[in-house]
């Protein structure tokens, strides 16, 4: 116990140490206040709107009961999807654990505390049960947000709430531990290869799981969700247990609750004593993770990634015509690099997937397959992942290099010219998607427009997030802070109301073209104002540097 105390303190200290930081500028805590502000204002706004259900809504209400009756395929439709996606994620995960080493420390925990009066073990169980508090005050702010519209329905309450949270939180939480097990039995048993097999055949089996049942539906789109929608999935491990939690206000079952919480604590207790049973060389197994894992946030911080990963021209001999000179060879530099990635550097393998799945899904509708539904999901789920993909560029360190504030030329064409081969390689690749799935699947002309527009547009916000989060803060801890902060403070204020005002013009039209249109001039705004602030702080980067 007396370990355990001297880490919290240890802890306690570097909190304190980073409150006076941030207390030395005060007005670092002005995001922290609009956001506490913003998430109180719609919460308490909806509870104090919350009207008495009369008789007469009752009858109402049993009425629309009845009619409940039947399968509402849609609403399974939704369930099941997002289960669907939630096992991706989680198969993602088990995958990453295979190519990947995962710690919970840095390389200054391990200098220090390793070689401390601490047992390798109570370390590692300390860091693995600290762990949960970073995943459940995100899952807190989730379901605050994502709960305020519920709050005239359902009587929110504190409890509900951390129900809700936990489920999301222990299933964050109990992935780190997984993966470091994964790699605790390969340092010692070599078994990558198993588990890629293993998690190879859980895509099998999910996938079975979609299409048995899809194809024994009238409609593959009305069956195919329908065994990972239903009841009995919620004993699915790690996902299934979470949905039933996160779900306690449709069954209000708290035993239900608190047995799936016992799950995963027990499930969490396994995994800690297998991992101290089977460390072996705990402390070097942590201290070649550790190391390797920081190697390479260094080479991303730099951007001295190297270019043969996931190449397949790494040998290509390159015959490139004279680009032109100033900031130009920044574009340059990009299509270089570009063209030994892929076969071609403007429209890839992984684009050419990407239309393929389209094309597919818009030849199946015309065969009841598959309704514009799920089509347009499609479609949803790339915008996010280009979105996420702007947040994700590796080379934003190049910015405060000295050879891009020497290079003679303006800032907004440093700046055009570091992104516009991404441009280009996202417009052809929308264009190339979306035209054929219009053409085949029937779909309105207009999304030839405005989804290539909409991706854009979410790419370039993504983009300027991590941008304005790695060039404009100097110290590590701010960008910490800071980052989900501006990628909270983004999404509230300015993404969420712009998928808004789309589902309300889809509400009202009933046409999906005009919810992209509407989500289009939302985004346009939000893009516009991300990309003037990150063009002020390119601006000003000579200066901080020099």
């Amino acid at each position: 116990m007396n370990e355990f105390r001297l880490l919290l303190r240890k802890d306690l200290f570097i909190l304190i140490n980073n409150i006076k930081l941030i207390l030395r500028n005060p007005l670092r805590l002005l995001p922290y206040g609009l956001l506490v502000g913003y998430f109180s204002f719609f919460y308490f706004r909806r509870s104090s709107n919350r009207s008495e259900i009369n008789r007469d809504q009752l009858d109402e209400l049993q009425g629309v009961t009845d009619e409940l009756v039947q399968p509402d395929f849609e609403l399974l439709a939704i369930k099941g999807g997002l289960t669907f996606l939630a096992l991706l994620f989680l198969m993602f995960q088990l995958y990453r654990a295979t190519k990947k080493n995962i710690s919970f420390f840095s390389m200054a925990d391990v200098n220090l505390l390793f070689t401390g009066p601490v047992s390798a073990s109570n370390i590692l169980i300390y860091y693995m049960i600290r762990a949960i508090f970073p995943a459940l005050g995100g899952s807190l702010l989730f379901v605050i947000y994502s709960t305020a519209q519920l709050n005239e329905v359902f009587e929110l309450t504190t409890g509900n709430i951390l129900i809700m949270a936990s489920g999301f939180a222990l299933f964050l939480f109990i992935l780190s531990p997984i993966r470091f097990l994964i790699y605790t039995l390969h340092t010692k048993y070599d078994i990558l290869e198993h588990v890629k097999r293993g998690v190879f055949g859980l895509g099998i089996i999910l996938g079975a799981m979609i299409l048995i049942p899809g194809l024994q539906a009238e409609k593959f789109w009305q069956g195919m969700f329908a065994w990972i929608g239903s009841p009995w999935f919620d004993f699915f491990p790690l996902v299934g247990w979470s949905r039933a939690i996160i779900t306690y206000l449709g069954h209000e079952s708290i035993w239900t609750v608190l047995g799936f919480i016992s799950v995963y604590f027990l499930s969490f207790l396994l995994i800690v004593q297998q991992v101290i049973s089977h460390s072996g060389h705990y402390y070097e197994d942590v201290l070649e993770s550790t190391k390797s894992n920081e190697e390479l946030k260094e080479k991303a911080r730099k951007s001295q990634a190297s270019e043969s990963a996931g190449s397949l021209n790494l040998n290509k001999k390159l015959d490139l015509k004279n680009f032109g000179n100033g900031a130009t060879a920044l574009y340059w530099r990009n299509y270089v690099h570009s063209s030994r990635q892929d076969f071609h550097p403007l429209f890839g393998l992984y684009g050419l997937i990407m239309a393929g799945i389209a094309i597919v899904f818009a030849v199946l509708s015309n065969f009841d397959w598959f309704s514009h539904k799920v089509i347009y999901g499609y479609l949803g789920v790339l915008i996010v992942l280009y979105f996420f993909a702007g947040m994700g560029r590796t080379n934003i360190g190049d910015i405060k290099k000295p050879f891009f504030i020497l290079i003679p030329d303006t800032w907004t064409r440093k700046f055009w010219n570091m992104i516009k081969l991404d441009i280009y390689q996202t417009f052809i690749t929308t264009v190339i998607l979306i035209v054929p799935t219009v053409l085949i699947g029937g779909l309105s002309w207009g999304l030839i427009i405005l989804f290539p527009l909409l991706l854009q547009l979410f790419y370039l916000t993504g983009f300027g997030i991590a941008l304005v989060t790695h060039v404009g803060f100097e110290e590590g801890w701010d960008r910490k802070l800071m980052r989900p902060l501006i990628i909270g403070g983004v999404s509230i204020f300015g993404i969420l109301p712009s998928l808004a005002t789309g589902v309300f013009v889809f509400v009202i039209s009933g046409q999906f073209v005009y919810a992209m249109l509407g989500m289009a001039i939302g985004m346009g705004m939000v893009a516009a104002i991300v990309m003037h602030l990150t063009m002020d702080i390119i601006s000003k980067v000579e200066f901080k540097e020099a």
